[in-house]
Formats: structure tokens, C-alpha cells, sequence
């Protein structure tokens, strides 16, 4: 379970909400390592994207592992947009009991020009397509 969300192969399957594929340009998945991550609109018409028409390119550090339990990354988009500029912190935690495991998202300043109805869309469409993903 924990590899679906250190591992390049299972994120670029899960991790772009529906409309959109991704690409990673690097990856490092350590304490301290990072990533560059291309999402790309399958129809940029209707919903421009931060970096480019198309896209939103996000530059991940990572800020702590903690094996089995927890991913603490932090986030920025590249965007000529003042409103899409700034650091995201986004934490993903999982927690195992009698029936499974419960994965927790939590995303702190998240930069202005992301609408909360938009940004809960997308993390809805991740989480979907996670238990797709990590169920048989």
C-alpha cells in the first residue's frame, strides 16, 4: 500500500484527477529528495491550467518519510499567476486497522488562485482513482 504512494509507476496511475495524465520529468522519493511533476489536460479548453493552457507542472520537495505511515511534500506550481505562486504543504497518512487501511489527505496553504470546490474535485477524483488503483 505504502509503495502506491512513493512509487513513480503507481502515482502516475492514480494521482492525476480525471481529465488529465501525468508525467514525471524527475523523481526522487527520499527525505529531502524531490520531483518534477507535468499534469496534463486531456481537453485544455475548459479549464486553463497553471503553468501553460494545458498543464500544471509542480516542482515536489519532500519534506519527510516516514516508512509505512506518512508523505509530507511541499508543493509549488510553476505559474506566472501570483495567485497560483507559493508553497502547498500536502500530507498523505495512512492508517491500518481490522478492515483496511484509511489514507488521509491534508492540504495547508494552498495558494489563492486554487478554488476550494476545484482543489476537493480533484483531491475526490485522486482518492477514487487510488482505491481503483490499489483494489483488485
Amino acid at each position: 500500500m505504502f509503495s502506491a504512494l512513493t512509487t513513480p509507476e503507481a502515482l502516475v496511475q492514480w494521482l492525476p484527477p480525471k481529465g488529465m495524465r501525468g508525467q514525471f520529468e524527475r523523481f526522487d522519493m527520499r527525505d529531502g529528495g524531490s520531483y518534477r511533476l507535468v499534469l496534463t489536460y486531456d481537453d485544455g479548453s475548459g479549464a486553463p491550467g497553471k503553468t501553460s493552457s494545458d498543464s500544471d507542472v509542480g516542482e515536489v520537495r519532500i519534506a519527510r518519510i516516514i516508512p509505512g505511515e506518512r508523505v509530507v511534500q511541499e508543493v509549488e506550481f510553476e505559474s506566472g499567476d501570483p495567485a497560483f505562486q507559493g508553497t502547498m504543504r500536502m500530507e498523505w497518512s495512512l492508517h491500518s486497522d481490522s478492515e483496511g487501511t484509511t489514507v488521509e489527505f491534508e492540504a495547508r496553504e494552498v495558494p489563492e488562485g486554487i478554488r476550494a470546490r476545484d482543489h476537493a474535485e480533484g483531491l475526490t477524483s485522486s482518492l477514487s482513482n487510488l482505491a481503483a488503483y490499489l483494489e483488485p
